[in-house]
């Protein structure tokens, strides 16, 4: 070491030494300042993942669960996920159309290490969430309005509940030909409700088929057909039950999957679903044809408020055989309308904030 470093460095009569004690304090304290704050930085972010995950959480919890359940479940979740702290549900609306919006907050003391030298022995550190939600369906109703065809068919709507991994009936429609031999071919349809065993009948379409020698005078309602020189009429008698009944009136606010079934036993294939890319190409809503390769959503496929109209070509015809539905490729006409309301389905939620 050099004369003169060695020198400055015995030095004692000198005041650089204190000096640089003093200049030592804040640099030291700037370091560590700076390292409690890219802490604080860093749990805060750990803080808002855990919120949102917290505040999407509770949209799922069963609809007539209480807002005191909804924090306990938010708080439950903010920990699971990583946050400190406590977390606030601030609000959840669900408005008159069943639209929710959700806020919530969470805020922690985080302990600092070297802000104490500042006397700064913790930092607030404090995040907000908030969530909106659409309203989902939550009640469906099914009713026939036309069916055709020389073969028997059954169309069943499956619901899996939240939780469950098993898909119930929940609705069926059953068709049967009445054998009379014209083109089209008509005949009688059930529509019923299943409650695990029990089966109750809401609406029964019964057509009759006839010859005759003209189309003239018939009523506007008559179905009417030619093959060569014979012709036919047939007339279709609805009876709902009760008689004011809407039809096949399902809740499917508890059911976290949705998929309509048509078993065909003399059809090729036998078996087409809604969920099933294979097949679902043989079902049409309002009037277009459902793409080759989807899968369904009935959820989606049902408007809100609204009435959808949908068919199925049975498979007596190759599909798909035109985008725009028609009777002479498809079989099986009813309608579905929709009812939405605030539904725990997490596909319908959204983080805003």
């Amino acid at each position: 070491m050099p004369l003169s470093a060695r020198k400055f460095l015995k030095s004692v009569s000198g005041s650089f030494a204190p000096l640089l004690a003093i200049l030592l304090i804040p640099m030291v304290a700037a370091l560590g300042f700076s390292i409690d704050y890219t802490s604080a930085v860093s749990t805060r972010a750990s803080m808002q993942n855990a919120l949102d995950a917290a505040s999407l959480s509770i949209t799922t919890l069963a609809t007539d669960t209480s807002l005191a359940d909804r924090q306990v479940k938010l708080q439950e979740a903010y920990l699971a996920n990583g946050g400190q702290g406590t977390s606030k549900l601030d609000s959840f609306v669900v408005a008159t159309d069943g639209a929710a919006s959700i806020k919530a907050s969470a805020g922690f003391a985080m302990p600092t290490n070297f802000m104490q030298i500042a006397r700064i022995n913790t930092v607030q550190v404090g995040v907000a969430s908030a969530v909106t939600k659409r309203p989902a369906l939550v009640q469906a109703t099914f009713k026939v309005t036309k069916i055709s065809g020389w073969w028997g068919k059954t169309m069943t709507l499956y619901g899996t509940k939240f939780g469950d991994t098993v898909a119930n009936k929940l609705m069926k429609i059953t068709y049967t030909y009445n054998g009379y031999g014209d083109p089209k071919g008509y005949g009688t349809a059930t529509v019923s409700t299943i409650n695990g065993a029990t089966i109750t009948m809401v609406q029964q379409q019964v057509c009759t088929t006839t010859t005759v020698t003209s189309f003239y005078g018939l009523p506007t309602t008559t179905i009417t057909q030619t093959s060569g020189t014979r012709k036919y009429a047939t007339t279709c008698v609805n009876t709902m039950y009760p008689a004011t009944g809407a039809g096949a009136v399902i809740d499917v606010s508890q059911m976290d999957q949705l998929y309509l079934q048509m078993d065909v036993p003399s059809g090729n294939p036998t078996v087409l679903k809604s969920n099933d890319p294979a097949t679902s190409n043989r079902l049409y809503a309002d009037g277009v044809e459902i793409a080759s390769g989807q899968t369904v959503d009935i959820f989606t496929l049902v408007p809100c408020g609204q009435t959808s109209t949908q068919a199925w070509e049975d498979g007596g015809s190759s599909v798909p055989t035109s985008p725009t539905i028609t009777d002479s490729n498809a079989d099986f006409f009813y309608t579905v309308t929709g009812k939405c309301a605030f539904n725990q389905r997490a596909s319908e939620t959204l983080l805003t904030q």
